[in-house]
């Protein structure tokens, strides 16, 4: 009885869920902003790269179609999920791609894993509960993955920033200009972060803003404070005429620096992990040779 009732439960709260994200309700003025932004930021062209590869486009219409009803859904409501959208924007996928494989491998760990439990000869009601954990931990498996791959291409884009900025000195001390010096630096080179960098200053020029501004919006989409800090520097330079070729040096060999106390970092880190793992082999061992005698002394 138990069990029967908190499955009706649950299926009542999910049938909830559904009729409340598909039911038409007057939109507040927060929501309709939130889809007008929402629209604004999906005309912005973008650079496809190799970081873009995804196994998301076999999924069809349906898969399409899904992500597209998310995200309108997602953009009425006003949920901004900052953190998925930066991801997003680094690995150069969209919103509604996404949500609509959260809610498909949801769906499919809900149906599979009863299914399973059948086929081996525990099928229960109890099943019923382990097919809802499953779907939560299938629904934020993508997220996982998402960000750790946000990650790793963050840590590329910081060392390319510091190559740019190299570029950028080197220009400033042939002669050019601050504008002419970064748009001529972002052209050297065919890398997916230094596409984009190129992307943001092209935009901030048919935009009317300054190209510091671009990087700073950039930087803000992609969640790389070492962007925001170099538009800072730029945005000084170009306002207060102060000297940045000296500055632009100093922060590029600050990142190196950076990058490579993580490197070494990560370096000692496995170093640990391998010593630990041999003194576990050591204690097994000679637990494997004390066991015979123990158990001779104890009997």
């Amino acid at each position: 009885m138990t069990a029967a009732i908190l499955f009706g439960g649950v299926a009542g709260f999910g049938l909830f869920l559904l009729v409340r994200m598909f039911w038409r309700s007057e939109p507040g003025v927060a929501a309709t902003l939130a889809r007008i932004d929402a629209g604004r930021r999906g005309q912005v062209p973008a650079t496809r790269s190799e970081a873009d590869s995804s196994p998301l486009d076999s999924f069809g219409r349906v898969h399409s179609g899904l992500g597209a009803r998310l995200e309108a859904e997602a953009a009425a409501h006003g949920w901004k999920l900052t953190r998925i959208r930066s991801d997003l924007a680094v690995l150069n996928r969209s919103f509604g791609s996404h949500l609509a494989t959260k809610v498909l491998i949801g769906l499919a760990a809900f149906v599979a894993t009863p299914v399973v439990l059948l086929l081996i000869g525990q099928g229960s009601m109890s099943s019923v509960i382990v097919g809802i954990f499953a779907a939560l931990f299938g629904f934020y498996v993508p997220d996982l993955r998402l960000h750790s791959q946000a990650e790793a291409l963050r840590r590329d884009f910081r060392h390319v920033v510091g190559s740019f900025l190299d570029l950028v000195a080197m220009n400033l001390s042939g002669g050019r200009g601050l504008p002419e010096a970064l748009m001529t630096a972002s052209t050297i080179g065919d890398h997916w972060a230094m596409a984009r960098i190129r992307q943001s200053l092209s935009n901030a020029r048919l935009v009317g803003i300054t190209p510091w501004e671009g990087i700073a919006r950039l930087g803000l989409e992609l969640d790389i404070e070492e962007l925001r800090d170099l538009a800072s520097a730029l945005a000084l330079a170009g306002d207060e005429g102060a000297k940045i070729r000296a500055s632009l040096m100093a922060r590029a060999e600050s990142l190196r620096r950076k990058e490579l106390a993580n490197v070494e970092g990560k370096a000692g880190e496995r170093s640990q992990s391998m010593l630990v793992a041999q003194l576990m082999l050591c204690a097994a061992f000679l637990l494997f040779l004390a066991y015979p005698a123990t158990v001779a002394i104890m009997s």
